[in-house]
């Protein structure tokens, strides 16, 4: 089964701390500080991978976390940064954040969107020393990645897409006319979940198609999994109409149509191929009696002898409008956001590792459950001595 969604818990790796070094050697006795800074931490990037085909790989692991920066050490030697993680997903995953707002949308090949970024590394001593503080006994923690809790939401990239009524024999048309092998069975909703196929033509094109479970009256509104489903019809260029001829077509084609209106993304202005199904249950060849702009041709087959399906395949090629071209993507592949929103500012305060305990500099915050949590992140156990502007206490 398809997994369109998955939420995923990422954590950015910890700036490295700065080191609290003097160079110390036989004929400098009195050399200067030479604390290297921290490496910076790793980020959590996710990457549109073409090769993959859906989200199943989130299902049974959530949480990722990056490697944290390497702490500086003496003689101006530098900490590691820390390793990225990166987390490959398919090209047409959207990204939300905790509000449910949509943060990208992953639709190019190769798309990188950086989704929790590492801490910056403290510096080390040496960045202390002025002509009155030449034996600086102090450096800088590093600061702590970001963190998020992300829903990944996949929208199918289909050339044309099957929608329907229940039963009306979508799946057994994209076994006729791709390599698909999606469940068939004489009753609804055999279907759960959305299928792609690959059509073939003889000189060598391909077409991606996508067979989605039947619509039900009130799928717009989410009846169902209509919200789920509607969805994977957004990247579609043409809707194939699937009909059962058996039955009504013209209130079966109304029906649906409806739905897709009151669904909006602009489904209700797609093209659309109608394909009226199961002619062999009829005594004589079927017709549509609707009169649409949107429909560009309709065809009668039967996907239980293989009538018409050969014409149908001929004109799905001749059909489908080509892709769109894309802009050149950045040369750094950055993905294209579709809502930005400023990051917050890095807190204006620090916490620097002294040789007697912490020191905060900068402006602390209001909220002492804050500052409490910094300093943990920094390192301070209980019995420390943390100084805050002039006043110095005791961890506890």
């Amino acid at each position: 089964m398809l997994a369109d969604r998955a939420r995923i818990e990422v954590e950015a790796g910890r700036g490295g701390d700065g080191a609290v070094s003097f160079r110390r050697e036989k004929f400098v006795p009195r050399g200067g500080p030479d604390g290297g800074d921290g490496g910076r931490g790793g980020d959590v990037v996710l990457v549109a991978n073409p090769e993959r085909r859906d989200l199943s790989a989130y299902r049974s692991r959530r949480r990722y976390r990056a490697r944290g920066g390497e702490p500086g050490r003496g003689s101006n030697k530098h900490g590691a940064d820390g390793a990225d993680v990166e987390l490959q997903v398919p090209v047409g995953t959207q990204v939300f954040d905790e509000a449910g707002e949509l943060v990208a949308d992953l639709a190019r090949a190769e798309g990188r969107l950086v989704v929790a970024r590492g801490g910056v590394g403290g510096r080390g001593n040496r960045h202390f020393a002025t002509a009155v503080r030449q034996t600086p006994r102090l450096a800088e923690t590093g600061l702590p990645g970001d963190a998020a809790e992300l829903e990944l939401r996949l929208k199918l990239l289909a050339d044309a897409a099957l929608v329907g009524l229940p039963n009306a024999g979508k799946s057994s048309l994209l076994t006729r006319i791709s390599n698909a092998r999606p469940k068939v069975a004489e009753y609804p909703f055999t279907t759960l979940a959305p299928v792609l196929g690959t059509v073939d033509a003889p000189d060598g094109r391909q077409l991606v198609v996508a067979d989605v479970p039947g619509l039900i009256e009130g799928a717009s509104r989410g009846v169902g999994l209509g919200h789920e489903f509607l969805a994977h019809l957004e990247r579609a260029r043409v809707l194939v109409h699937v009909i059962d001829a058996s039955g009504d077509a013209d209130a079966a084609w109304r029906a649906i149509v409806s739905e897709l209106s009151a669904y909006g993304a602009g489904l209700d202005e797609r093209p659309q191929i109608v394909v009226l199904n199961k002619i062999d249950l009829l005594p004589r060849p079927p017709s549509l009696g609707v009169a649409d702009e949107r429909i560009l041709r309709v065809y009668a087959v039967s996907c239980a002898t293989g009538a018409g399906i050969e014409p149908f395949r001929r004109g799905l090629f001749e059909l489908v409008p080509p892709p769109e071209p894309l802009e050149d993507a950045a040369p750094d592949g950055m993905v294209d956001f579709l809502v930005y929103r400023p990051q917050p500012r890095r807190r204006s305060y620090r916490v620097l590792r002294t040789d007697r305990g912490y020191r905060v500099v900068g402006r602390p915050p209001a909220d002492s459950d804050e500052l409490e949590r910094a300093l943990r992140a920094a390192g301070v156990r209980t019995g420390d001595e943390v100084t805050v502007g002039e006043e110095t206490l005791v961890f506890e």
